[in-house]
């Protein structure tokens, strides 16, 4: 039907009925909120993130029950290791007794019906910041750092965690843990497999909040993240990590890779999700400092583009704040 007789301007006239024809709708079920915690008391700035803070279990909790309030699924916790802790072989990330085991059973005994998800991957615990135990060389191994990753897995599970998120990009580690958490009768635990996640420069401000940047130096992570150049190898990572047990997939990072995120769900149909990674969120908190953009509606309609990709969940440093915002809006 040609102009005049189709005016797609008439459904867009009025609120009401902009309303009735809104395809994807965001609402705090969409969110979830990453969290470092540290071993120090009280609270510490991350300066490169304006806004956020590195939190002690005590104050972690506190964090815990206003994601509560406002309907937040979950949180994902990050742990700030101290500098004595670190090592070559990383043992400290499947210590029983670790910040981010400690921090897991604090949530769940005060916080029960709350969801948790617990990063697996060794940069956090290694002295020279990468994600897996090295070589002479400095290249990283693979199968001795999946055994690593075994071991911290079944270390959070017992803790009492609901999600474990290896986002290493190691091969064959979503198989290893998978069948670890079985054999161990974990069978509720579920995998989000950092399945597409991208050597990208929007880390930076991340690395510095958990405190890996100085460890890592000038060194990278190209030898096992992704190029940033490819699509089709995305879902080539996303297809093995399904067949080895992931219930769920995550692209990182967000807004960049959108269009992964299409792809994903188009091929796959599985839970998706993706993450609004530091980067991101110190860039557009610079614009909002600076007045050059509206902090609320521009927060929203970028989480809104993320569901719109389709992504069932969206890891943002925003997620506290989006679902106040909602909830206002909502009246």
């Amino acid at each position: 039907m040609a102009f005049p007789h189709s005016r797609p301007r008439r459904m867009r006239r009025d609120e009401f009925s902009r309303r009735l024809m809104r395809e994807h709708v965001l609402t705090a079920d969409d969110l979830i909120y990453p969290v470092f915690v540290h071993e120090l008391a009280g609270r510490a700035a991350v300066p490169s993130m304006p806004g956020i803070e590195r939190l002690s279990i005590d104050e972690l909790l506190k964090v815990a029950e206003q994601a509560s309030e406002l309907r937040v699924p979950a949180l994902a916790l990050f742990p700030v290791t101290a500098p004595e802790a670190k090592s070559l072989q990383a043992e400290a990330a499947w210590d029983d007794n670790g910040l981010a085991q400690r921090a897991v059973r604090a949530i769940k005994q005060r916080f029960p019906e709350l969801g948790v998800i617990t990063d697996v991957a060794l940069d956090p615990f290694t002295t020279h910041g990468q994600d897996g135990i090295i070589d002479d060389s400095g290249y990283v191994l693979n199968d001795i750092t999946v055994e690593a990753l075994v071991k911290q897995a079944l270390s959070h599970a017992r803790a009492g965690v609901d999600i474990v998120a290896p986002s290493d990009m190691m091969d064959g580690r979503i198989g290893a843990v998978r069948a670890a958490l079985e054999a161990e009768g974990f069978i509720h635990t579920r995998i989000m497999a950092y399945s597409a996640k991208y050597a990208s420069a929007f880390y930076g401000p991340f690395r510095d909040a958990v405190g890996s940047a100085g460890n890592l130096g000038k060194s990278n992570k190209f030898t096992y993240q992704m190029d940033p150049a490819n699509s089709n190898e995305a879902i080539h990572e996303v297809g093995l990590d399904l067949e080895e047990g992931a219930d769920m997939v995550m692209v990182k990072p967000g807004m960049p890779y959108l269009d992964i995120v299409r792809r994903v769900k188009d091929e796959f149909g599985v839970p998706t999700f993706a993450y609004q990674v530091s980067g991101e969120y110190a860039m557009l908190k610079a614009a909002y400092a600076n007045g050059w953009l509206n902090e609320e509606a521009c927060t929203l309609e970028a989480l809104t583009a993320f569901k719109r990709a389709g992504c069932d969940g969206i890891l943002s440093y925003f997620a506290l704040d989006a679902a106040r915002w909602l909830r206002k809006a909502q009246g």
